[in-house]
This record gives C-alpha cells, sequence and structure tokens, in this order.
C-alpha cells in the first residue's frame, strides 16, 4: 500500500482548542473597502508591469491571480496561495502552517477506516495539512468527504475531478481553502458511518447532494474550481457559516446554484458574510447566482453569461452589493430581471438594502434596487471602486480549475 509523502516541519498545534466559529465582522463596508483596495492595486501594478515589460507581463488586475501565478515557482512555494485570499475569507490559512501531504491513491474504500495515501486520510486529521496530489486523479467518494479544520485541498499540478458520488462538506470547522478541484455530479451521501477526525466517526443521515456543503463554517475560501451538475447545491453555506469568499470559479450545466442562508427563520444567519468575486457564471445556469438570506453579500466583478429565471436573488432582508459585474441577459424576455425578491411583498422588501454600482447590463438586463442604495456605509464602501465592468471578461478569461504544469508559469 502506497503511503502519503509528507515533508516540511510540522508545526505544534493543538486543534481541539482553535475556534470553529466566527464572529461577523463589525463593520463589512471596511472589508469591502479592503477588497476595493486590492483590486485597486492590483491594477495599477498590473499596468506598471505592462508599461516595463510589455506582453511578457503576467499582471491582469486580479489581485488573487496577481499575487501568486507569476511565480514560475509556485510548486516550490504553494503555501504562499493562503496569503492570497480577499474579502471576508481572507484570513483562510487552511493548512499554510503544516506538512504538505500527497494524495497517491485515488480509491475511497472505507469512510471509517480510511487508507494511507487517500484523500479522505487526508482530510480528517487533526493537525493542518496542504494537500496535493502526485498525479490526474478522478475520486469517485462513497460517502461526504467530511473535512477536518486547517486544512487545503489544492489541484494544481494535476487534473483532480470528485465526481459521481458525494462530494464535500465543510461542517463545523474552520480554516479551510479548497483550490484547482473539479467537482461535478455529485449526489447524496449518508444513512452510513463516516470518520470527521482520527477520534471520532458518527453515523450521517441523507446529504443533500452539494458540491461543497459549508455547515457553520467559517474562515473558508473556494477558489478556482470548476462546479456543475450537483443534485443540490453547487456550493451552499448554511447554519451560521461565515468568514467566506468564493473566488475565481466557473460555474455551468445547474439548476440551484448557490445558496447563502439556512432559511428565512434562522436568524443566526445575519451573521453570514460573504464575497464573491471573479466568478464566471455559464452555460446551462438556471436560478441563485447566488441565493441569500439575512447576511451581507459582497457581489464584485463577476460574469454572469448565463441564467433562465434570475441571477440574485434573496429573502429575509439580506444586503447586497453589487460592483463591477457584467449581467448578460437571456433572450426570454420574462427573464431580463437580474433580481429576485422572494417571500416578501413590495411593502417589505423595498427596504432591503440591495445595490446596483457601475453593473453592465446587456441584452436588456436590469438590476432592482432596494433600501438604502445611497447610504453612507455604500458610499464609503465604493469609494475606491470596483475594476470596471468592461473588464470583467479579461479578470474571469481563466476562471475555473487551472492547468497548472510543475516547472512553468501557472
Amino acid at each position: 500500500m502506497a503511503t502519503p509523502i509528507i515533508h516540511l516541519c510540522l508545526i505544534s498545534f493543538i486543534i481541539s482548542v482553535m475556534p470553529t466559529s466566527s464572529s461577523p465582522v463589525q463593520d463589512p463596508e471596511l472589508i469591502v473597502q479592503e477588497v476595493q483596495r486590492s483590486i485597486a492595486n492590483a491594477t495599477r501594478t498590473a499596468a506598471d508591469a505592462r508599461r516595463k515589460l510589455g506582453f511578457l507581463s503576467c499582471g491582469t488586475g486580479n489581485p488573487i491571480d496577481d499575487c501568486w501565478r507569476c511565480d514560475p515557482d509556485w510548486e516550490k512555494n504553494r503555501q504562499r496561495l493562503a496569503d492570497c485570499a480577499i474579502g471576508f475569507g481572507k484570513n483562510a490559512i487552511g493548512g499554510r502552517d503544516g506538512k504538505i501531504y500527497v494524495v497517491t491513491d485515488p480509491g475511497d474504500y472505507d469512510a471509517v477506516n480510511p487508507r494511507p495515501g487517500t484523500l479522505r486520510h487526508a482530510v480528517i486529521q487533526d493537525e493542518p495539512l496542504w494537500i496535493v496530489f502526485a498525479r490526474d486523479m478522478t475520486i469517485q467518494l462513497k460517502e461526504e468527504l467530511i473535512m477536518n479544520s486547517f486544512k487545503t485541498i489544492d489541484g494544481r499540478g494535476a487534473s483532480v475531478h470528485i465526481a459521481g458520488g458525494p462530494c464535500i462538506t465543510v461542517q463545523y470547522v474552520t480554516n479551510i481553502i479548497i483550490h484547482g478541484i473539479n467537482i461535478h455530479d455529485c449526489k447524496q451521501g449518508g444513512n452510513a458511518n463516516v470518520r470527521s477526525s482520527p477520534r471520532h466517526y458518527g453515523w450521517r443521515t441523507l446529504s443533500d447532494g452539494d458540491g461543497v456543503s459549508i455547515f457553520g463554517g467559517s474562515h473558508v475560501w473556494v477558489d478556482h474550481c470548476s462546479l456543475s451538475n450537483c443534485r443540490d447545491g453547487l456550493i451552499d453555506a448554511i447554519q451560521g457559516s461565515t468568514a467566506i469568499t468564493i473566488s475565481n470559479n466557473y460555474m455551468t450545466h445547474h439548476d440551484k446554484v448557490m445558496l447563502l442562508g439556512h432559511s428565512d427563520t434562522y436568524t443566526m444567519d445575519k451573521n453570514m458574510q460573504v464575497t464573491i468575486a471573479f466568478n464566471h457564471f455559464g452555460e446551462g445556469l438556471v436560478q441563485r447566482m447566488p441565493r441569500c438570506r439575512h447576511g451581507y453579500f459582497h457581489v464584485v466583478n463577476n460574469d454572469y453569461t448565463h441564467w433562465e429565471m434570475y441571477a440574485i436573488g434573496g429573502s429575509a432582508s439580506p444586503t447586497i452589493n453589487s460592483q463591477g459585474n457584467r449581467f448578460l441577459a437571456p433572450n426570454d424576455r420574462f427573464s431580463k430581471e437580474v433580481t429576485k425578491h422572494e417571500n416578501a411583498p413590495v411593502s417589505e422588501w423595498k427596504n432591503w438594502n440591495w445595490r446596483s454600482q457601475g453593473d453592465l447590463m446587456l441584452n436588456g438586463a436590469f438590476f432592482t434596487a432596494s433600501g438604502a442604495g445611497a447610504s453612507s456605509s455604500y458610499a464609503r464602501a465604493s469609494s475606491l471602486g470596483a475594476r470596471p465592468s468592461s473588464l470583467v471578461g479579461t479578470i474571469t478569461v481563466n476562471a475555473g480549475a487551472l492547468n497548472c504544469r510543475k516547472g512553468s508559469r501557472c
């Protein structure tokens, strides 16, 4: 049986004393301002590089990518990625301070006693781990992949697919990075025992069949993944989850894309804060990009090229700050509206704070704003501005899992 390759220094760590939840940022507009500064700085840096190096520059103005992709030695400096997040999930360090664990075996033989060298064995360990893959592989999980805290799943350098079975669950844990994975055709799991740590396993009832399910999780960053065709959501965050960034992903062929908030009556989700940046919402999508409840959602510089019903929706008075996105409406004249205010009469939703600034509306698309759209807090948050929506195509051209190969620029 192959064993995982583990190297680097182990940081002494007692995971049980680390927090598994996060208090909300008291002024979310400050985080929005930080995102805007990052975008503005990346834009200036890219422009300076182009002036100095011409077409040889790899600067794009995407602050996440420009943080690490220009490094030809990215494979030797993998954990640098953890310092590149922006937005509400910027402090998700994943397994930055731990060893590198190489997955050598694509099998998923036993959800209670996983074999060393498998992805399941890696994600349940107590210590921080930065998990990479020895080669291209498709992993068909038998049950949900229940992650432990302080883990990074890093697919760079290989074509890694999690498909055809249950997928990833981030439940009551913290500091998770999921990067560069193809996640598709996810199905229900459950009615089985599943191990979540070296010391604990328990009975799981039926799961929803999400690509990535965040349940009471915090400090989570999902970046450069390609997601499609799952049973329920592609990325869902519920039950008090917060401090999340969803960035640079390519989402296609799915109905209910992204649910953020458990229910209209679950008020703990008022603490939810999510940044949705630089994603491409592509062909075959129907609705929920995202659908929000209660919390604060910054939707910035995403490319919406397809939807059948609506793009952004919500209920229970969420705050939605849409900046610098490109919305291309379908040809159906009844589906031109970007937004959908759910489960409330106009007299109620007219007070919800939904704002569009600098969004590009194409083919008849329109955004129905509401609430304090001209409030001072929005004005402060928007003082630096997102990157112009006309450049969104360039910013998101590399959304999804990247074709990174060792020894070359990613």
